[in-house]
């Protein structure tokens, strides 16, 4: 999981939020796609256009903005930007794992849920070259509970982190070599993205950088 550092809500959103009145009140129902694709560009760009969980990029039509603490709380407001974030999975092709926010659906436990809003969410994982997530702690129940109730364990995405991670470990680069490499993949582009599983590159490969 990635610390994510979130920035303003959109000018657009809270002018919107602003009509209501005694007649009318802005409601998350009521958002319409043009203001929620306004929200969800902004989480996008807030995240690096990775997933807010996994880590996979972001496909603007196959992501959805995911309440981290559920709408059917009565305590959130279902506006609230700082509880908005963008996850992957919007519509599901046929045999596709569920993970992230389409699996954890309404589940949230102040206790048991990581969030990526948190900027200590980074130390409470591991990956491994095989594509492995673990936390990084053995009795950490937070940990273990996150990666199950978001699936970041399953086989899909272990599989895609494997394939990231391998380039890595190619015996022909050298220390040099490694160092630039590993410095480059954790660099945002020039949009402003950062590259898939930024995590697992970085708590494998992230001491070259300061070689």
């Amino acid at each position: 999981m990635k610390y994510i550092e979130k920035g303003k809500e959109p000018n657009t959103f809270t002018e919107w939020k602003a009509l209501s009145n005694d007649d009318w009140q802005a409601e998350y129902e009521s958002m319409g796609s043009e203001i929620k694709n306004i929200v969800k560009k902004a989480l996008t760009e807030d995240q690096g256009f990775l997933c807010c969980y996994c880590q996979k990029r972001l496909v603007f039509k196959n992501s959805h903005i995911e309440h981290f603490k559920p709408q059917k709380d009565n305590n959130v407001d279902p506006l609230d930007y700082s509880n908005m974030l963008c996850s992957c999975q919007n519509q599901l092709k046929k045999g596709e794992p569920r993970h992230c926010g389409n699996l954890k659906e309404d589940w949230f436990d102040a206790e048991l849920l990581i969030s990526p809003l948190d900027a200590d969410c980074e130390k409470r994982f591991t990956y491994f070259a095989d594509g492995n997530i673990k936390s990084a702690e053995l009795n950490d129940e937070a940990a273990h509970k996150t990666i199950k109730k978001l699936g970041l364990d399953i086989p899909k995405l272990n599989d895609l982190r494997e394939k990231v991670i391998e380039p890595f470990i190619d015996e022909d680069l050298d220390q040099q070599e490694l160092k630039q490499f590993v410095a480059g993949y954790l660099e945002k582009d020039s949009q402003g993205m950062f590259n898939e599983f930024f995590m697992a590159i970085k708590c494998l490969f992230g001491e070259y950088t300061l070689l």
